[in-house]
């Protein structure tokens, strides 16, 4: 049961994330509503045993391409002090958020695995380092990676066809 509260937290913290990160009109908002949709990305992960997708997700999403993206926003020269004066104002809810956060964190380090899911984390776990990952990637976890594999081949067709040009 625990599992499904979890999982319809995480999926409804991402659905209302994604909307807000499209329809805000101030880019430092949408930058953080995207740093919120990844971060909870990875929990669906690590509530799927998929720790070294969650891992990748926070160091390639969050961590590179996020900085790409706030690079950008640096670029398009925000006024600083009215940003300021707004994050000044909303403290309380970034507080908040924060102390969500950090609370998710540690709610999913305490309990490690979560019940009902021992067995199958043992199976997967016996196997050393690249063995048992691709295992796991080609038998529990094939459909999300062909789909990622999709998503780098259109991204790579498209920046070929954008050098040509």
């Amino acid at each position: 049961m625990w599992n499904k509260v979890i999982f319809l937290y995480f999926a409804s913290v991402i659905l209302v994330s994604a909307i807000l990160m499209i329809t805000r009109r101030n880019p430092i908002h949408s930058v953080m509503f995207m740093l919120l949709l990844f971060f909870h990305i990875a929990g669906l992960f690590v509530l799927l045993n998929a720790e070294f997708l969650a891992a990748v997700q926070l160091i390639v999403y969050a961590g590179a391409i996020l900085i790409l993206y706030l690079f950008v926003v640096m670029l398009l020269n925000v006024d600083r002090e009215s940003a300021a004066a707004r994050a000044n104002k909303f403290w309380p809810w970034m507080a908040g958020f924060g102390l969500l956060i950090a609370g998710e964190i540690i709610l999913l380090v305490s309990r490690g695995v979560f019940p009902g899911e021992a067995n199958k984390t043992m199976k997967v776990r016996r196997r050393s380092g690249r063995q048992g990952t691709g295992v796991a990637l080609y038998q529990k976890y094939l459909v999300p990676f062909e789909i990622a594999s999709l998503i780098l081949l259109v991204d790579w067709w498209g920046r070929s066809c954008w050098r040509r040009r």
